[in-house]
Order: structure tokens, then C-alpha cells, then sequence
């Protein structure tokens, strides 16, 4: 995921988080909240829960993967916060792209119709 797309501040990710609607899969939770700034904005988070620094580090990269294929298809004007749970390192990048296509449908964030067999 480019930078440029990224959350760093913690202030803007204490904001999401604090004001944000979230929405929960058993993989990972996903705080949304609408932007006046063009673009999506993305945050990613692994807390002790998910496990020692390696489970933490690999459940962010999973995020980021996962997040970088669907963030053409997400509609602009959002920060998102993506916040690992513990299942997620034992998972694959598959997963976690179905886990945050489901969390983006439900937030009503997918521009079109995205259909997970096509891109399996």
C-alpha cells in the first residue's frame, strides 16, 4: 500500500477509532469513518492479542495485502482503520481479502459489484 494512502498520525487513528462506525468479522474489525479529503485513507493495527511482534507483524503485512488489492474498488472520501484479532496470522492472504471485502460491503465502500471467485 502506497504511503501516500496510509494513517500514521495517531491522533488520526485515535479519531477513526473514537468516531468511526465499526463493523466485526472474527478476522478483523474494521473502523470506518467519512473524510472531507479526497482518497481512502488506511490505518492498520495488531494489538498484543494477536500474539508476540512476528504474529503482529505478519497479521499487518496480511492487512496491507489484502487492503492494497481491494483499495482500487473502494469508493473515495473514507479513513479506515484496520484492526487484526487473533486468528489472523494463521490465515492467508485469500482470507483476509474475503474477510475485508465482506467489511467494506457491509460499509457500503465497494464501488462495484466485487465478486471473490473472480479473483481467486
Amino acid at each position: 500500500m502506497k504511503r501516500s494512502f496510509r494513517l500514521t498520525r495517531s491522533t488520526d487513528i485515535k479519531r477513526v477509532r473514537r468516531s468511526g462506525k465499526s463493523y466485526a468479522h472474527p478476522l478483523v474489525v474494521l473502523y470506518v469513518l467519512k473524510s472531507d479529503l479526497p482518497g481512502t485513507h488506511v490505518g492498520v493495527s495488531a494489538g498484543l492479542a494477536v500474539g508476540n511482534a512476528v504474529k503482529c507483524n505478519r497479521a499487518k503485512r496480511l492487512l496491507r495485502a489484502a487492503m492494497n488489492q481491494l483499495l482500487p474498488l473502494t469508493v473515495p472520501g473514507s479513513d479506515l482503520l484496520l484492526i487484526a484479532r487473533s486468528p489472523l496470522p494463521t490465515a492467508d492472504v485469500n482470507q483476509a481479502r474475503e474477510a475485508l471485502s465482506i467489511l467494506l460491503k457491509r460499509a457500503g465502500l465497494l464501488s462495484q459489484a466485487y465478486d471473490l471467485s473472480a479473483s481467486a
